[in-house]
């Protein structure tokens, strides 16, 4: 038997404007796509925007349904677009905040785990690190690839 240690690294963030300024604009990319949340159920309204290797950056927000499963967060209505639309062109990062009771989470909201294993797939995909910015208003943390979130990704396939 052997004793095995996962140590994840991170950067945080006390505001926005301590942010690269890619980083930053990403963030307000994610704010703005907030206002495609459909959420009349949870209320909870997440916006996501993804940067791509060539530049071009996709939004996408949560959208609910009154058939539970039937939603899709905003995280990967953004890579699915994003992966429809721009076939082949690797992701470069993404940003993902949310905003409840008239206002932007404190502490940054983090990724289902469906979500985490789609951005390990584009990850893969695109053969480079996914970055990943979780956004809050009073702090925000950036990894540097998916495997930060999601230790010991599902790939045995």
């Amino acid at each position: 038997m052997t004793d095995r240690h996962i140590s994840i690294d991170f950067i945080e963030y006390s505001s926005f404007d301590e942010m690269e300024p890619l980083d930053k604009e990403l963030v307000e990319k994610a704010i703005d796509a907030l206002r495609g949340s459909y959420s009349p159920y949870s209320r909870f309204k997440v916006g996501a925007a993804l940067r791509l290797e060539d530049g071009t950056i996709v939004k996408g927000s949560n959208q609910e349904n009154n058939a539970y499963p039937a939603g899709l967060c905003a995280e990967r209505t953004a890579m699915f677009a994003a992966g429809a639309n721009y076939p082949g062109v690797a992701f470069d990062t993404i940003a993902i905040v949310a905003f409840h009771e008239g206002r932007i989470l404190a502490d940054p909201a983090t990724p289902c785990g469906v979500c985490r294993q789609v951005m390990a797939e584009y990850q893969t995909k695109g053969g480079k690190p996914l970055k990943v910015i979780l956004a809050g208003a009073e702090k925000s943390y950036k990894f540097s690839k998916v495997d930060d979130l999601l230790p010991l990704i599902f790939d045995s396939i």
